[in-house]
C-alpha cells in the first residue's frame, strides 16, 4: 500500500510507514539532520529536521513523522529556517566545540555542515566553557566529550546494530554526558573493539587513533570491497589516501551486514605488525637469497616439470583459502587438472565443508540457508560455535534480535559468551551433542508436534529423555523444555560451527530442523559459520581433501597474506623442494626453498563466495611494489613455463558440484 503527500509542492508516493524525511530523500529534496540515521530506528531528539505541515500548530521533527495520504509538506520556510538556526546555536555553545582544531572539520563533521547549510559562520551564544573530559583508554579509539551533541547515534548503534549495550546516557540536562557500562574508562569496558559507534558518530566526539587528522572526505578515496576476515563476506569501504589505507568502514549498502563491522574487520587489518616480502628469494648455498623473477620462476618449472605426473604423487599442492575465487581455481587447474597431483587441497583441508558437502550430495540440493533469516527468527539455536569470538557480524544479527523477544538456545560444552544472554544454556558433556540433539527430537515427537516425521523415527525413539540426560549430563526436564519450545517456534533458526563436524552430529542436526519445519526441498533455515573467507569456494573446486605426503618430492604453498599455524608448519618439516607464494615473512617461508611476494588482501582483487552462498568481488584497494605479483600472475606464469594452458573458467566451475547453499550472483 502507498500514501500520496506534498513536499515543497512535489507530489511524492511512497510505502505506508515511510517517514516524511525518507519521503523527501526519495524525491531528492534534502532536509538537514543530526540524530538521524537510516540503519537506525528514528528517534527524533536533534530537532533539526522540523518541517512545516498545513494544519499543525507547530512545526514537527520529519524523522519521526509519518507520511499520509493528503499531507501537504514545507521544508524550507522562515520559520523553519529561523528554528534550525536556534537548534545549532543550542548545540554549538553547550559544549566547546573548537572547529579548528578538530580532525572532523573541513566537511566531514555533519554539526558543522548543517551550520554551513543554514549560512552560520557564528552563534549568538558564548560556550560553555566547561572543560570535558577526554577518554583515550580504549585501545582503537578516543572519545572527546567537548566534541559530543548527545544525538546518541553511538548508543543506539552500540544496541540496535550490534546488540551489545555498553553505551549509555548519565544524569540529565546540561549535565548529561555518554557513558561505558557504569561510567568506567572506555578501554576498560565491555566494548567489543566493533567501531560502529565511530562510524555513526556525526562529529568528532569519537574518532580513531590510525586515520585521525590524516585526510578529510574531499582528499581520500573510498572504495568499496568485501571484507576476507572470516566466511561472512561484510562489505567495507576502504578508505585510502595516496596508495595508503587509513581506514576501513562499513558499507551501508551492503545486502549483506548493512554497514556493521566488527573489530576483526575494522581495526585489525590495519594493524599488521609482520615483514613483508618484497622480492622472490630462492635458497643458495643453504639461505635464501634474493633473485629476479625470472630466475625464480626458472628455478621452481625446473623443480617441478620432472615431477609431472609421477602417479600423482610428484607434487603436493596447497592454497590459502583467503584466496580469491579466481586464484584458486587456476591453482586446482594447474596442480591437479595439469600437473595431475592427487593431492591438491587448501589449508583448511575441508574441516568446515567437507561433511556439509557430503550430505548436499546425498540429498541432491543445497542444506543451508541465508544470514537473512536470523534477523526475523523467533528462535535461534547456536550449536557448537562461538559467535562473540568468531564471525562476529552474525553473532551481531543474533544479539540485536533478542530484545525483539527472540529466544536464544546455545549448546557448547566450552566457555561461550552467549551463554550468559541465552535462554536455554546447555553445556552437555564433550562428546555428546549428537546424544543431546537425538533427544530432543525424539522429545518433540513424544510431544506429537512434529512437523515432519523423522527419517529415523524407530532410532530417534530409544532417545528418551532420562537416558540421555545420564549422557549428556543435561536434566530430562530441560530437554523437554527445549523440545516445546522447538517446536512451537514460528520462524526458528539453527547456525552450527566446526566442533560438530565429526560422525553423525550435523545429520542429528539437520534431521532435528526438518523435524520441526526448518528444512524442506524449498528452503533451509540452518546455517553453517564455514572457515575462512573463501572456504566454500575452496569446496566447489574440490579443494577439502585431508591433506598428507604421500612420497612427494615438492610441495607448493599458496599462502597469501595468510598466517600458518604450527600445525601446518610442523607436518612441512623436511619437504625435499618446497615453494611458498607468500605477502609475509614466517615459519614456513623461512623453510622454503624459493619464495614468491604476493599480494596481501588490500592489494589484491578477486571474487569471495561467503558462508550463505553469497559470490562478492573485493576490489584492489592501494597497489603493491612492482616487485610483488598477483596470485592469478604467478600461477599463469608457472602454467606458461611448464607448457600448459589455463583458462579462466573459475564462475562456471562454482557450478560442478552440489552446493551446500545456493549460490547468488548478485
Amino acid at each position: 500500500m502507498t500514501v500520496k503527500l506534498t513536499i515543497n509542492n512535489q507530489e511524492i508516493e511512497v510505502p505506508v510507514g515511510t517517514t516524511v524525511l525518507r519521503a523527501a530523500e526519495m524525491a531528492d529534496i534534502t532536509i538537514p539532520t543530526l540524530c538521524d540515521h537510516p540503519n537506525l530506528a528514528p528517534y527524533g531528539s536533534c530537532r533539526l529536521c522540523v518541517v512545516e505541515v498545513k494544519g499543525a500548530r507547530t512545526l514537527q521533527p520529519s524523522c519521526t513523522l509519518p507520511a499520509s495520504n493528503g499531507m501537504v509538506v514545507q521544508t524550507d520556510t522562515p520559520q523553519i529556517r529561523e528554528a534550525r538556526a536556534f537548534v545549532l546555536t543550542l548545540l554549538f555553545s553547550e559544549r566547546n566545540h573548537f572547529c579548528m582544531y578538530c580532525q572532523m572539520s573541513g566537511g566531514d563533521c555533519e554539526l558543522q555542515n548543517a551550520a554551513y547549510g543554514e549560512g552560520m559562520t557564528h552563534w549568538p551564544l558564548p560556550p560553555n566553557w566547561q572543560s570535558c573530559p577526554v577518554d583515550a583508554s580504549h585501545l582503537h579509539m578516543v572519545l572527546d566529550h567537548n566534541r559530543c551533541i548527545l544525538c546518541r547515534r553511538c548508543v543506539r548503534a552500540c544496541g540496535e546494530l550490534v546488540g551489545n549495550f555498553t553505551l549509555g546516557m548519565q544524569e540529565r540536562g546540561a549535565n548529561t554526558v555518554l557513558v561505558a557500562d557504569l561510567n568506567v574508562p572506555w578501554g576498560e569496558s565491555s566494548c567489543i573493539s566493533c567501531g560502529n559507534c565511530m562510524q555513526n558518530c556525526p562529529t568528532g566526539a569519537i574518532i580513531d587513533r590510525l586515520s585521525a587528522y590524516r585526510g578529510r572526505q574531499t582528499d581520500i578515496e573510498q572504495i568499496n570491497s568485501t571484507c576476507v576476515g572470516c566466511s561472512v563476506g561484510c562489505g567495507i569501504e576502504l578508505i585510502v589516501r595516496d596508495n595508503s589505507l587509513l581506514r576501513i568502514d562499513g558499507d551501508w549498502h551492503a545486502p549483506v551486514n548493512e554497514g556493521v563491522l566488527c573489530e576483526a574487520g575494522r581495526f585489525s587489518p590495519l594493524e599488521e605488525k609482520r615483514e613483508r616480502i618484497l622480492t622472490p628469494l630462492v635458497r643458495k648455498n643453504g639461505a635464501l637469497k634474493a633473485a629476479t623473477w625470472d630466475e625464480a620462476m626458472g628455478y621452481v618449472t625446473d623443480k617441478l616439470k620432472p615431477l609431472v605426473g609421477e602417479n600423482g604423487h610428484g607434487v603436493a599442492a596447497m592454497a590459502s583459502t583467503r584466496l580469491p575465487a579466481e586464484a584458486l581455481y587456476l591453482f586446482k587447474q594447474l596442480f591437479n587438472d595439469k600437473m595431475g597431483s592427487d593431492m591438491v587441497t587448501s589449508i583448511e583441508e575441508g574441516a568446515t565443508t567437507a561433511l556439509p558437502g557430503q550430505l548436499a550430495q546425498v540429498a541432491g540440493q543445497p542444506i543451508e540457508g541465508d544470514l537473512e533469516m536470523v534477523k526475523s527468527a523467533d528462535c535461534v539455536v547456536a550449536v557448537g560455535v562461538d559467535l562473540v569470538g568468531n564471525h562476529q557480524v552474525a553473532g551481531f544479527f543474533v544479539k540485536r534480535a533478542l530484545p525483539k523477544g527472540t529466544k536464544l538456545v546455545v549448546i557448547d560444552p566450552f566457555d561461550n559468551a552467549l551463554h550468559e544472554r541465552a535462554d536455554f544454556s546447555l553445556r552437555p558433556q564433550k562428546g555428546t551433542d549428537f546424544d543431546l540433539l537425538q533427544g530432543i527430537t525424539a522429545g518433540i515427537v513424544a510431544l506429537s508436534m512434529a512437523k515432519n516425521e523423522p527419517q529415523n523415527l524407530a532410532d530417534i525413539a530409544s532417545y528418551l529423555p532420562e537416558e540421555v540426560s545420564r549422557t549428556t549430563g543435561i536434566s530430562a526436564d530441560t530437554i523437554k523444555a527445549l523440545s516445546r519450545l522447538l517446536a512451537t517456534a514460528e520462524r526458528p533458526v539453527f547456525i552450527y560451527g566446526k566442533s560438530i563436524l565429526r560422525g553423525k552430529t550435523l545429520q542429528a542436526l539437520l534431521e532435528l530442523a526438518r523435524t520441526i519445519g526448518a528444512l524442506d526441498a524449498e528452503h533451509s533455515r540452518v546455517i553453517g559459520t564455514k572457515g575462512r573467507a573463501n572456504s566454500l569456494a575452496a569446496y566447489h573446486y574440490g579443494l577439502d581433501k585431508p591433506f598428507a605426503m604421500n612420497g612427494q618430492q615438492a610441495v607448493y604453498l599458496a599462502l597469501g597474506d595468510d598466517q600458518p599455524g604450527e600445525r601446518l608448519t610442523q607436518r612441512l618439516q623436511g619437504v625435499p623442494f618446497m615453494v611458498v607464494q607468500a605477502s609475509y615473512v614466517s615459519p614456513v617461508t623461512v623453510m622454503a626453498d624459493v619464495v614468491l611476494p604476493t599480494e596481501m588482501w588490500a592489494e589484491q582483487e578477486g571474487h569471495y563466495l561467503n558462508l550463505e552462498g553469497r559470490l562478492q568481488k573485493a576490489q584492489r584497494g592501494v597497489t603493491a611494489s612492482a616487485e610483488i605479483h598477483s596470485h592469478v600472475n604467478i600461477l599463469q606464469t608457472i602454467a606458461t613455463q611448464m607448457g600448459f594452458s589455463l583458462d579462466d573458467n573459475w564462475q562456471g566451475e562454482l557450478s560442478k558440484r552440489v552446493p551446500i547453499n545456493r549460490i547468488k550472483t548478485s
